[in-house]
């Protein structure tokens, strides 16, 4: 026969058998009537069933995306690191460069603006009275290794 344990607390003075009236009017939760080996009859606290254990989570496998971007995430951290590292190496060429560069844009600018000056004080330190030459050429050749002749005419 299964015999049942009880953990027995004694909640009244051991008598031979309780009479209901001096039971109280409220038992609470895990309190029971139970009978002792020696015939005793008394309130004791028995044990409660514990609650169902959840469920075990079954282990899901690691996506193939979440595998290749751990795997490459130190990568471009390197990759970034390498990069910073150069820069900071470069950086005295870098900033040499860019100003090479600005002196190189003053340089056309200054061109663009200064030439066509220059040529209209050229022409107007020639005079108003000379006015511009034409020259004008004429050159002969007789045959295919003939002596060329020509004439230069200044007007």
């Amino acid at each position: 026969m299964h015999e049942t344990a009880y953990e027995i607390t004694t909640l009244t003075h051991q008598q031979p058998t309780a009479h209901p009236a001096i039971l109280p009017t409220e038992i609470p939760p895990g309190v029971q009537m139970v009978t002792l080996p020696g015939g005793i009859r008394t309130l004791a606290y028995t044990p409660q069933q514990a609650p169902p254990a959840p469920p075990v989570p079954v282990a899901q496998p690691i996506p193939a995306w979440a595998k290749t971007t751990a795997l490459l995430a130190p990568t471009i951290g390197g990759g970034v690191a390498a990069a910073g590292i150069g820069l900071s190496y470069a950086a005295p060429g870098l900033i040499a460069m860019s100003e090479a560069l600005w002196a190189a844009v003053a340089l056309i600018a200054a061109a663009a603006i200064g030439v066509p000056a220059l040529l209209r004080l050229g022409r107007s330190a020639a005079g108003p009275g000379r006015g511009t030459t034409h020259i004008t050429q004429n050159i002969t050749a007789s045959g295919m290794f003939g002596k060329a002749n020509g004439t230069i005419n200044h007007h």
